[in-house]
């Protein structure tokens, strides 16, 4: 018994030193696993919090997409106005276009209806004037009769003849009235010339025919135009081309020139259409056809894809002709295409 306290004791004590570190490592673990609670539940909660941020982020962005296609649908819905409006403007200024072409050849027909007037009333008073000086000098006159010159002819005797310009007597000496005559001898014909003359410049300078019968330059114009405007494409192209052919130096063949080149365009004859407006650029550069020319050929250039060449022939329009309607369609169709109205110089 006395043995067996001492080793009691020893073991009581070995306990006693031993409990206290338990203890310890039990509280650590305690508020090890309190922390790692209290971080988990922070995590958690940035987690949830950074999830409403994402939700919230989702419907900005969803927002936004939708307003950059409704942006886009606009824009498309403008864009096809501004195209409608921009083919709109290009029809209107096509007919204005026309219609100012259909003015101008008016303008230019009663021009020439007017310059045919002045010209026959001068050549008719140039008539008269001749006729008037022909008549003073085949009517001078009459010298009086000297007393007791008349003699009594006998019934078988040849009556005296009467002096030049004095008038005619009878048996018994009494004048006869006479009639004064026509001038319608060689004095009228020779008197008649100087206006003959000034009437057949006046007909070659106005395009008029050199042979008697055949239609003027300005008629077979006319006639040509009014199948044009009736849309007999065919009989118009044959009567402008006669116009050509008969009067090549007139101002009406240029016209003619382009109406013809008109006419091929339409029909979708372009490189024929281009030589007709090349005829006209080069032949008549005063013509007032010579702005839709340029405009017209640069149009038909860009059809059979010479773009460049059709460039050209739009600037040259403009730097020639920069107050004419034809230079604001130039403008716009540069403008549409994206060139500059200007070429850009590179530097080398």
């Amino acid at each position: 018994m006395i043995q067996l306290r001492p080793r009691f004791a020893s073991v009581l004590l070995l306990l006693a030193l031993a409990a206290p570190p338990a203890r310890a490592v039990n509280k650590d673990m305690v508020e090890l696993q309190t922390q790692v609670q209290e971080l988990q539940t922070a995590v958690s909660r940035l987690q949830q919090s950074n999830d409403e941020r994402m939700g919230v982020l989702k419907d900005l962005v969803q927002q936004t997409a939708d307003s950059v296609n409704k942006m886009s649908l606009s824009i498309s819905t403008l864009q096809q106005q501004m195209a409608t409006q921009h083919d709109s403007t290009n029809s209107k200024l096509d007919q204005f276009s026309t219609q100012m072409q259909g003015l101008s050849d008016s303008l230019d027909e009663v021009k020439a209806r007017l310059n045919k007037l002045e010209t026959g009333l001068k050549s008719v008073q140039d008539q008269q004037q001749s006729i008037d000086a022909a008549l003073q000098n085949l009517a001078p006159p009459n010298p009086a009769p000297a007393p007791g010159a008349a003699t009594q002819p006998g019934d078988n005797a040849v009556p005296p003849t009467q002096p030049t310009g004095a008038a005619p007597t009878t048996n018994g000496g009494t004048p006869m009235a006479i009639s004064t005559p026509s001038p319608i001898g060689p004095a009228a014909h020779n008197a008649a010339s100087p206006a003959t003359a000034t009437s057949a410049a006046s007909r070659a300078t106005l395009g008029a025919p050199a042979t008697p019968g055949a239609p003027s330059a300005a008629t077979l114009y006319k006639t040509a135009l009014s199948d044009y405007m009736a849309a007999s494409y065919a009989l118009a192209t044959s009567e402008f081309a006669a116009v050509v052919s008969s009067y090549p130096t007139d101002p009406y063949a240029g016209n003619s020139l382009y109406y013809m080149g008109e006419i091929d365009y339409r029909s979708g004859k372009y490189a024929t259409a281009i030589k007709d407006y090349d005829r006209v650029l080069t032949q008549f550069p005063n013509n007032p056809k010579v702005p839709v020319s340029y405009l017209h050929k640069g149009q038909a250039l860009l059809e059979t894809g010479k773009r460049e060449a059709g460039i050209t022939e739009l600037r040259a329009l403009i730097t020639r002709f920069p107050n004419s309607p034809e230079t604001l369609q130039a403008r716009t169709k540069l403008n549409g295409m994206g060139v500059p109205i200007v070429p850009r110089h590179t530097t080398p």
